[in-house]
């Protein structure tokens, strides 16, 4: 029986205004779709997540078992996470970019890639401050910025500049203000990458315009045709003006172990490691030494995944030219960028192929404005489920 008094008004929980100003979960509502179609008995064909679909390499594994069972790693962690794991970042970083990192002050561990690029606006941005952000772009950049109080403003990604932000479009009043600015390449959602002499700009515009730069590398294993992905912190300077942020999720097929790292600015790692301290001790200890090894073990299984990703993206772009959808090969990332047909937005064309196909694609929409006029198809299935797929969109007819 309640101890609460009958003449007691309704008690009722009201939410900090930060959690009001939130972004809506643009993927949430994608999942919900899909899965009321799954639930009516249909076999939806999902192109519209990025979620790997390949098992962690077993090496990976087997270290992870092996850690677990040492008692070392039943404690808490060092609240910064191993040093072990940190040099091996250095290392990996070194031998595939020629970027010399100070394992101790340039090196932060965290969970996942995500949790960084959100930790980073509420380190530097104070309410009113500007963030620039990519549009198109990866939505949870917004949900740092909303979370610190401040402002966005968008950086057009178009196809007649490479998919490439023109920062001489920025708007002075903006600039002024700014103090932080994301990219990211290979670039999630229209799978462009990005040339070293981008980066050289990028460089440059942060030290006149005293904007720290905050590059996201998720995909930085995978370029396609023969192309490695250039890395910001490759670029002299850049560890002066910002920061990368890496993960393990693609490169290693690790989405579920929640592995990533902040890397370059030594004030910025300081800042990142000082917000961690006050949320939770490190990783467990077995998930960094599988970590460790993924990182400094044979790298045949990167190759081959790059590989893998590559293959189906031929197939896929092959199947959709055949049914007349035309658009140009995604350069890297597992992600195709493809223009809608007339008399469709991105979001009519998404509802209409998971109606009609039972195929999932992502309306460019929920990437920004700029996003409007294209889907995202994630290369996340087998090269003959793309192929299916594809089928199944040209038996509507919309590109005839």
């Amino acid at each position: 029986m309640s101890n609460v008094p009958q003449t007691q008004s309704a008690f009722s929980i009201h939410p900090a205004e930060r959690m009001q100003g939130l972004p809506t979960q643009f993927f949430a509502t994608l999942v919900g779709k899909a899965n009321a179609q799954i639930t009516q008995g249909h076999d939806v064909i999902n192109l519209g997540q990025g979620n790997p679909d390949r098992p962690t390499p077993p090496h990976i594994v087997k270290a992870m078992q092996e850690a677990s069972a040492n008692p070392l790693y039943h404690k808490y962690p060092p609240f910064s996470g191993f040093l072990f794991l940190k040099e091996a970042i250095a290392q990996r970083y070194k031998e595939d970019h020629g970027v010399e990192l100070d394992p101790e002050t340039e090196v932060a561990i965290l969970f996942g890639g995500k949790t960084g690029l959100i930790e980073i606006a509420q380190c530097l941005l104070n309410p009113g401050d500007v963030c620039l952000v990519p549009d198109p772009g990866y939505p949870d950049y917004w949900s740092g910025v909303a979370l610190a109080g401040a402002r966005m403003s968008f950086m057009p990604l178009k196809a007649d500049n490479a998919f490439l932000p023109d920062y001489s479009a920025i708007e002075p009043a903006d600039l002024e203000r700014a103090k932080l600015m994301f990219i990211n390449y290979p670039n999630n959602p229209t799978g462009a990458t990005a040339p070293a002499s981008f980066y050289q700009d990028t460089v440059e515009f942060a030290y006149k315009n005293n904007v720290v730069v905050a590059s996201d590398f998720a995909y930085g294993a995978i370029g396609f045709d023969g192309q490695k992905p250039v890395s910001f912190l490759s670029t002299p300077g850049a560890k002066e003006v910002g920061v990368e942020f890496y993960t393990l999720s693609k490169t290693y097929n690790m989405a579920g172990w929640r592995v990533g790292f902040a890397l370059g600015n030594r004030e910025v790692i300081r800042l990142i490691n000082l917000m961690q301290d006050h949320y939770y001790c490190s990783l467990f200890g077995g998930i960094q030494v599988a970590a460790q090894t993924a990182l400094t073990g044979p790298q045949d299984c990167v190759n081959e995944l790059r590989s893998v990703y590559e293959s189906r993206r031929n197939a896929l772009y092959a199947a959709l030219h055949e049914i007349g959808w035309q658009a140009k090969p995604s350069q890297g990332s597992f992600f195709s960028w493809l223009p809608v047909p007339k008399g469709h937005t991105s979001q009519s064309l998404s509802d209409l192929l998971l109606q009609e196909a039972k195929v999932v694609v992502a309306p460019g929409v929920g990437f920004g404005e700029h996003g409007e006029g294209y889907v995202r198809l994630g290369l996340l299935s087998t090269e003959a489920r793309l192929e299916e797929a594809v089928q199944r969109i040209g038996k509507l007819r919309l590109f005839e």
